[in-house]
């Protein structure tokens, strides 16, 4: 990979159609169809060169089917993170679906909607673990969608599931809005995730839980600053979560906000982690 390749490490195309769009009304600035050309426009606007696209449908296989295709059709996309329901008994079916696809090649990792699930403890569970362990031989990474409250159960299936890189979105969707109570919060519980060698995490989504109005960089900082002590630069990868985070900025305020919180364009942050993790080879 070219040292000045920039990765987005998270973000999602969409139709308007998405059941979980319609289901909450502060969502419908974003209820409209989002495609590539979209994308392209954002990523031109903000310098960024190649990007992982993420499911966002919510428990339809179809659409990373659809997302495989996508991504040989369109070169920024160097990778796809599909849906794969960790109790859904034809999970094995639903990966050999995946691998049998022509372009089987781009799907990078697999993720459950784990933030929708009601205990905290669901990725602790052993039929749950049993099927991360199905999951590990089919793709290198597992992305972790979770509430601050199920980072306990994270750091237990990352310990009992070793051979699975686990990629936590959103640094675990700490409270950004409610400042100092939310950092401890939230920096108590994702402390023996980040202990785990086989875990990373992404600087995406921070402005979504935050004030969506009124952020600053400000108030980005001090999670950002511990995530770099818990997990290092090369355990970190800047992710837009576009177009979620157009509810509370742009796609290029979100890169240049955590450039400026980090001090400069960490290397290692904007690609470097990216490409290693989710082993895009040459690009």
């Amino acid at each position: 990979m070219t040292a000045t390749l920039v990765i987005d490490a998270h973000h999602h195309v969409w139709t308007a159609d998405y059941p979980w769009l319609a289901s909450r009304p502060e969502f419908a600035p974003i209820r409209r169809d989002y495609g590539v050309a979209d994308l392209r426009a954002n990523l031109k606007a903000a310098r960024v060169d190649r990007t992982i696209l993420v499911e966002a449908a919510w428990g339809h296989p179809s659409e990373t089917v659809e997302f495989l295709h996508l991504a040989g059709a369109t070169e920024e996309i160097a990778g796809v993170v599909g849906f794969a329901d960790l109790l859904d008994p034809g999970l094995v079916n639903t990966l050999a679906r995946y691998e049998n696809h022509p372009r089987a090649r781009y799907l990078v990792g697999l993720r459950d909607q784990v933030q929708a699930r009601p205990e905290p403890g669901f990725l602790a569970r052993p039929e749950v673990i049993q099927a991360l362990k199905t999951v590990s031989q089919h793709v290198p990474t597992f992305d972790l969608v979770v509430r601050v409250d199920q980072l306990a159960a994270a750091a237990e299936a990352a310990a009992a599931v070793p051979e699975l890189t686990f990629v936590l979105d959103h640094l675990g969707k700490p409270q950004v809005r409610d400042g100092q109570a939310g950092l401890r919060a939230w920096r108590e519980a994702v402390a023996p995730l980040a202990k785990r060698p086989n875990a990373v995490a992404k600087l995406s989504g921070l402005v979504t839980e935050a004030d969506w109005a009124r952020w600053t960089p400000a108030d980005l900082r001090p999670f950002v600053q511990t995530a770099l002590e818990l997990f290092g630069p090369d355990r970190l990868m800047f992710g837009s979560d576009w177009p979620v985070c157009e509810l509370a900025a742009t796609y290029t305020r979100v890169k240049d906000a955590l450039t400026e919180v980090l001090g400069r364009p960490d290397p290692d942050v904007f690609g470097g982690t990216a490409a290693k993790v989710y082993q895009l080879g040459e690009l």
